[in-house]
């Protein structure tokens, strides 16, 4: 006999209640471009990152994310400027104060970026790519702001097989067996940022046309949800501390309708271009530590340690992430981002 199934699951999931639909990024700070469009193609090279991070472990269907990004400039700085940072003397730091004094906006050009993103969490699988075009434009003398725009879609599944009500309630063999429910839903995500030698500023909405979703076959239906959007904004400074250290505090604020207001506070400290070490708080949700490092001016390594300071600290291992980041094309031999921190 078919048995139809209201899977009340996604009440429980940030797929259909009103919260965070979108993964969190704990080191979203080495790659704003994950959050905002308009940071493709920010820097003089092609920037591609990858990152995996495994949340709260030891809960079962706990979610896990998976993305790449690949953005850069769609052609090279017209001004040659001189790179400090290929000379690395002994003891000097090649981005002290002499460094800084000489930054100048950057040229009028676009720049490009693409990203596919794996975000799972229990029956539930979210797989998203997209194409994104920006364009950066000076606006004052050390001064520039850039906007970009994605443009892709995002596939939700439904894995039958992974569905549990309890022990109370088991599964029909037959709804187990149905295999994958999907949607597809086409996706936008538009942004601002303003940057300087001393400050960003930046503004993203995500996921900008919102939609019902919802499964159905004969075997399971479930409720509707909705696909709402999301806004992002951020800001940093950047304080140096004498000519070997730069302290990078930023924060990232949060708007989804019908929730509250969530936000970021992060902190990284900076020995010259080499290695970095920092601190983020995510208000009602818990700590992070955050370690890396620069290994060559194409190569860099990040780790993060998360602690939840919710109830799932009880039975949560903590939430692990790691990111790689490649640099191409960097002819500068920048070992840090002049932009990007």
């Amino acid at each position: 006999m078919k048995l139809k199934l209201t899977v009340l699951v996604f009440f429980t999931t940030a797929f259909f209640v009103n919260a965070q639909q979108r993964p969190h990024y704990t080191q979203y700070v080495l790659n704003n471009f994950i959050i905002n469009p308009a940071v493709a193609g920010i820097e003089d090279y092609w920037d591609v990152k990858a990152s995996h991070r495994h949340q709260w472990v030891g809960l079962e269907g706990a979610p896990v994310t998976t993305y790449v990004t690949v953005q850069g400039p769609l052609r090279k700085s017209a001004g040659q400027r001189e790179n400090a940072t290929t000379i690395k003397s002994p003891g000097e730091n090649p981005r002290g104060q002499a460094y800084w004094n000489d930054y100048t906006a950057t040229d009028p050009h676009a720049g490009i970026g693409f990203t596919v993103i794996n975000d799972r969490a229990g029956p539930l699988n979210r797989f998203a790519a997209y194409g994104t075009y920006s364009y950066h434009l000076p606006i004052a003398a050390r001064t520039s702001l850039s906007a970009g725009i994605s443009v892709g879609f995002q596939n939700m599944s439904l894995d039958n097989s992974k569905l549990d009500f309890g022990s109370g309630n088991p599964v029909d063999p037959a709804v187990a067996s149905s295999g994958y429910l999907n949607k597809v839903r086409p996706d936008i995500s538009a942004g601002l940022w303003l940057y300087s030698r001393d400050y960003f500023i930046g503004l993203a909405a995500q996921q900008i046309v919102p939609s019902r979703l919802t499964y159905a076959d004969e075997m399971v239906k479930t409720t509707e949800g909705r696909l709402i959007p999301h806004m992002f904004l951020s800001a940093g400074y950047r304080f140096l501390l004498g000519e070997d250290f730069s302290f990078l505090p930023s924060t990232m604020i949060k708007y989804i309708s019908s929730a509250p207001v969530s936000f970021d506070l992060n902190a990284k400290l900076q020995y010259q271009d080499f290695i970095w070490a920092g601190a983020s708080y995510r208000n009602k949700d818990g700590y992070a530590a955050m370690v890396g490092v620069n290994v060559s001016s194409k190569f860099n390594f990040g780790y993060s340690y998360d602690i939840t300071t919710s109830a799932l600290n009880t039975i949560s291992r903590g939430t692990h992430e790691i990111l790689i980041g490649f640099l191409i094309g960097n002819n500068y031999d920048d070992w840090c981002p002049r932009n990007l921190w």
